[in-house]
């Protein structure tokens, strides 16, 4: 039997009160009717006895405490599926915005997804190229995992993004069996077209699914965008055996709305007023990657996130460095000087690396020579410390050749074009490069097998 409920007890921004209320949900959908025959949807957020708060997805402009009328729909937020959403565009709640029509559904899944079992889990393996050096070589993608990006405010965050979509590919993989999930949350109108047209002109839009939340929607949708495009990559992840990426910019963003959506509740504050419980909901966001005994699909998440003021220690970088496998940071001194991709090197680190790279995934040497370039660029950073101390000329023989394998790593290793996509056998050669220009003697992380093999001193 449905009820529906006349009139509201209060509003107050984006949310309303309605007393009264039986047998209601959690998370339950309700659907608003407004006097002028339009409806608006909206999600209970708060239960106290026969009192719920729900928030109002288009916002509570034009209701009234008197007229509208509150459907309980019985059901939490479902989104509707099927391949169709392959090089479709969809807003923050999964409503097709690119005027290409509806989904026709061969599934409606909850948004909020279904938890995976502990013990269903595989371990992930094998390596997603991204033809990028400085994350294919020093930080490697592992199938699976969840990697985020730690950027900054006015760094080429958006540029790597749309690079990694581009580019990225499993090896083994078709493009029949891969696709990439792309959620943005809170984005200006120019950065929105700037994705789309993007994926447009390099050919990749028929294998995207985007979900677009503008920062002009309601902040509700923004906390509903990630769990749609979540949702979406399972399906297709666990129901057609798809390699899906999913790349989740911005996670700031997020969880600024999360902090509003708190306040707005009147809950206890915690940590610079985000809510106490900001852990445990960006876990059950990441905690959604990953592979299942039994099914050849994967989910990998490659979420974005701006630090304000470059603040690694700041509440969502850092609880986000707890729940996922490592972290890429882009360094504002590299973005300084024309770097690009301006990744740090020494603060970033991919944990399931060592399991998806060498003989068999991407060549034997790949471990040791990625050891041997982090070793050597830390004694770069040495070198640069102590020449800014007693002047550049007066550094030894050994640490005046630092400094240059320094310049070149960084103008040659980690700067590469937007439109450029290295092999990791490119990666490699070059890394092997570069070393060469260093004293054998200094190589001490490599064994006398890879190093007879690979290292080519120039006369230079």
């Amino acid at each position: 039997m449905i009820i529906e409920h006349l009139g509201l007890s209060s509003i107050s921004g984006s949310l309303v009160v309605l007393d009264n209320v039986l047998n209601a949900s959690f998370e339950e959908m309700v659907e608003l009717r407004l006097e002028d025959g339009s409806k608006r949807i909206g999600r209970i957020v708060q239960i106290d006895g026969q009192r719920v708060v729900i928030q109002v997805f288009e916002g509570t402009k034009g209701l009234s405490l008197v007229n509208t009328k509150t459907v309980l729909t019985g059901e939490p937020m479902k989104i509707a599926l099927s391949r169709e959403i392959l090089g479709r565009i969809f807003n923050g709640v999964g409503t097709p915005i690119d005027g290409l029509g509806n989904i026709y559904p061969t599934a409606r899944r909850n948004v909020n997804g279904s938890p995976i079992n502990p013990v269903s889990r595989e371990y992930p393996r094998n390596f997603i190229q991204t033809g990028i050096s400085s994350i294919d070589c020093l930080t490697t993608l592992i199938r699976g995992q969840k990697l985020p990006i730690f950027s900054g405010s006015g760094m080429k965050h958006n540029e790597l993004a749309v690079q990694i979509v581009r580019q990225a590919k499993i090896a083994g993989a078709t493009d029949e069996n891969f696709a990439v999930v792309f959620a943005a949350m809170g984005v200006k109108h120019d950065v929105a077209d700037y994705f789309k047209r993007s994926f447009e002109e390099a050919g990749v839009l028929e294998r995207v699914v985007m979900f677009l939340n503008l920062s002009d929607d309601p902040i509700i949708e923004r906390i509903i965008t990630p769990r749609c495009a979540l949702t979406a990559a399972e399906y297709l992840a666990f129901t057609h055996n798809m390699h899906i990426l999913v790349v989740m910019t911005d996670m700031t963003s997020y969880a600024e709305a999360c902090r509003e959506f708190s306040s707005s509740k009147g809950e206890i504050p915690g940590r610079k007023g985000y809510p106490g419980y900001l852990y445990s909901d960006l876990a059950s966001l990441y905690e959604r990657a990953g592979m299942i005994k039994g099914c050849s699909g994967s989910v990998t998440q490659l979420p974005i996130l701006t630090m304000p003021n470059d603040d690694i220690t700041h509440p969502v970088p850092d609880l986000t460095g707890y729940i996922t496998e490592g972290q890429i940071v882009l360094d504002r001194q590299l973005d300084g000087v024309g770097v690009y991709p301006p990744v740090g090197i020494l603060p970033s680190l991919s944990r399931l690396m060592k399991d998806g790279i060498g003989e068999g995934f991407t060549r034997e040497d790949h471990s040791p020579l990625a050891n041997q370039l982090f070793a050597s660029y830390a004694k770069v950073q040495d070198a640069r410390a102590l020449a800014s101390v007693i002047g550049e000329e007066e550094l030894s023989a050994v640490d005046k050749k630092y400094i240059e394998f320094g310049k070149l790593f960084e103008n040659r290793f980690l700067s590469q074009s937007p439109t450029e996509s290295r092999s990791i056998e490119q990666t490699l050669d070059l890394g092997w490069e570069l070393l060469s220009t260093l004293p054998k003697e200094e190589l001490d992380r490599v064994d006398e097998k890879l190093l007879e093999q690979y290292y080519k001193p120039t006369n230079a």
